[in-house]
């Protein structure tokens, strides 16, 4: 039976609000009881974070943007960032900005966001974010370089940037729009968790992973068990060994039940 469970949030664990359902919660709950740790592994920076912490569970670790950041929960401190240097992130930038016309770019830092001021998200912002030409906001705390562009199909975007970057840094995609992601060269969600789990004296074979677009792909990959929902990008869903229900039907929570033998609603 796995000893550690693995999961992303958006489109995962976490209903189309965006929230863990009462199930959800219950089966984090009594895995946390007995002492089973469930890491979450997203792609979301650790200020969108701030509402699920309390679901991690007791023993309070959490793996952010991509790899980048293992976070401890408990002091709320980052425990570990695997960054992008300045110097690479600018010339990783130029080549995308000089093939693909139209590409603007933001960072997510150890301490916050910044962005150019063409960059436009589909999220709200914190108040008084650093906004400027790419080498004035970038330094040595960048775990994630973003690429953004408002006329390109998101698959098409990701793959011709992976095509001109893939040297540099890992480039990777979980958006429903133009936004690639970037993290430093080798780092991905399954090499950040392969640490973390050594940490813990857990291998592969001890991991239950769920995930559902693109960026899960080394994850569900390096686990010994791995579930994609059923409504994940196909790609996903082929490089898992199992298949979960929707995440809009507690699927990560009915697999949880099946596998350790939990109380079912």
């Amino acid at each position: 039976m796995a000893s550690l469970v693995a999961t992303d949030l958006d489109g995962t664990l976490l209903d189309r609000d965006g929230k863990v359902s009462a199930r959800t919660r219950r089966a984090l709950d009594e895995l946390d009881r007995r002492g089973i740790p469930v890491v979450f592994v997203t792609g979301r920076p650790i200020r969108w974070m701030d509402d699920l912490w309390e679901a991690v569970g007791g023993h309070g670790l959490a793996i952010c943007s991509n790899g980048g950041i293992v976070y401890d929960v408990a002091t709320h401190t980052v425990k570990r960032a695997r960054v992008i240097e300045p110097d690479t992130a600018l010339k990783v930038a130029d080549i995308i900005r000089r093939a693909v016309p139209g590409s603007t770019f933001a960072l997510e830092k150890t301490g916050g966001f910044a962005r150019e001021e063409r960059f436009g998200g589909r999220h709200v912002e914190p108040l008084g974010i650093p906004i400027g030409p790419l080498e004035r906001i970038v330094d040595h705390t960048v775990v994630k370089l973003l690429a953004l562009h408002d006329e390109i199909a998101p698959e098409t975007y990701w793959r011709r940037v992976d095509e001109l970057v893939q040297h540099l840094v890992t480039t990777t995609w979980s958006s429903t729009f133009s936004l690639v992601e970037m993290g430093g060269k080798g780092v991905t969600k399954a090499s950040t968790l392969e640490g973390l789990a050594a940490e813990l004296g857990v291998g592969p074979e001890d991991v239950i992973a769920f995930g559902d677009m693109p960026n899960d792909i080394p994850m569900l990959h390096w686990a010994g068990t791995s579930y994609a929902m059923a409504d994940a990008h196909p790609a996903a869903r082929a490089a898992a060994t199992d298949q979960a229900p929707p995440h809009d039907q507690d699927g990560v929570a009915q697999v949880l039940e099946q596998v350790f033998d939990l109380p079912r609603p």
